[in-house]
């Protein structure tokens, strides 16, 4: 009879609602320390709201400008797309800084300040959590006029990159890449009401699910081969966070898989993590299934998003006996839990208990 596989580490996708980047290490390390290998700082400060304080850096660049239309204000930023004035060529754009590269190294200072203090565990790494060019490119840029921004955004994400990895030890750091607006195109999601067009597959609007996963995971692979070898890589694979909502929800894991194996495939570096999320509702082997195709490297960790502050260890305990079997007879002798996304925009005082719940989850499967 083939064992399960056993549950094994927490880990946190990036947003946690705590007030300073320090609180968040803090807070992690004293409820999660001995079952986490990696710590974000929180996404705390204009980071709260994900990628909409991106806004600034492309009102920031010369030859773009605000659609003239009355502001779209959301969480207090105005989300109006940015179109091509004409005074600059696409090929000339160039970004500024975008401010990931000057938080992870003000966070990793309070990282290594507590962690000389003792407090962080001695082997524990850095974690930044980053969003794929797509993201702040599908919000701030005018339909038809993406292709033609990408590069110089994506350019700026890439010196986002060189600048982290130059100044946090690579033995400390690890790089998450966040996927969340990829899947908006996988699924053909209509936002503000336009649907979502993989303008990035060859055939466009005439993309197959198959041809939109296999270049929204090219794309994600030129970004994620731009991390060092010696810094940790990881990839969260999301389907949003909207009042802790997923602007949709996935029929089953299928399209998670087919991207996680386009990047094991496609990424030339090591991956040491993804992470899949797994809606709270689903506790049913229909849609874990397809997990069985999973084909992840060796170096790779799986981590399913399949706790839930709602229902505790009794929730999460029914969707890892889902599990258990399909990754089992796919071959897994281990995984590792989380939430199905980040948590920062839920109540902070819920962060510790939830902090805790991760290692009673981990200990109740186990035991």
């Amino acid at each position: 009879m083939t064992a399960l596989p056993a549950v094994r580490g927490a880990h946190l996708v990036g947003s946690i609602n705590q007030p300073t980047a320090a609180a968040t290490l803090r807070i992690v390390a004293e409820n999660l320390g001995a079952d986490i290998a990696r710590i974000p700082d929180g996404e705390v400060g204009e980071r709260y709201h994900w990628i909409l304080f991106q806004g600034t850096a492309f009102d920031a660049v010369d030859g773009l400008v605000r659609v003239p239309i009355d502001p779209i204000v959301i969480g207090g930023f105005d989300v109006r797309p940015l179109t091509l004035d004409g005074t600059v060529a696409a090929e000339a754009l160039e970004f500024g800084p975008l401010g990931y590269a000057d938080a992870a190294i003000a966070s990793f200072a309070e990282f290594t300040a507590l962690k000389d203090a003792g407090v962080i565990a001695p082997d524990t790494r850095f974690q930044v959590s980053l969003p794929s060019p797509l993201a702040a490119l599908s919000v701030y840029v005018v339909a038809a006029e993406r292709p033609l921004v990408y590069p110089a955004y994506s350019a700026a994400i890439a010196r986002e990159i060189a600048e982290i990895a130059a100044a946090i030890p690579a033995d400390e750091l690890a790089i998450q890449i966040d996927l969340a607006t990829e899947f908006t195109y996988i699924e053909q999601v209509t936002v503000g009401g336009t649907k979502s067009i993989a303008w990035f597959a060859e055939a466009g609007a005439d993309a197959s699910t198959a041809e939109t996963i296999a270049a929204a995971g090219a794309l994600a692979a030129t970004i994620a081969n731009l991390v060092p070898d010696a810094v940790e890589l990881g990839f969260h694979l999301c389907y949003g966070d909207v009042a802790e909502k997923h602007f949709v929800e996935p029929a089953d894991t299928a399209n998670l898989v087919a991207l996680a194996n386009v990047l094991a495939s496609s990424v030339t570096r090591p991956v040491n993590w993804v992470h899949l999320p797994v809606p709270i509702e689903r506790d049913d082997t229909a849609y874990v299934a397809p997990l069985a195709e999973l084909a992840l490297r060796q170096e790779t960790t799986l981590f399913l998003g399949l706790v839930h502050h709602e229902d505790g260890v009794e929730g999460a305990s029914r969707r890892i006996a889902a599990v258990r079997p399909v990754l089992a007879a796919a071959g897994f002798t281990e995984f590792g839990i989380g939430t199905e996304c980040g948590f920062g925009r839920g109540p902070a005082d819920r962060t510790a208990p939830l902090l805790r719940l991760h290692a009673e989850v981990i200990a109740a499967a186990n035991a």
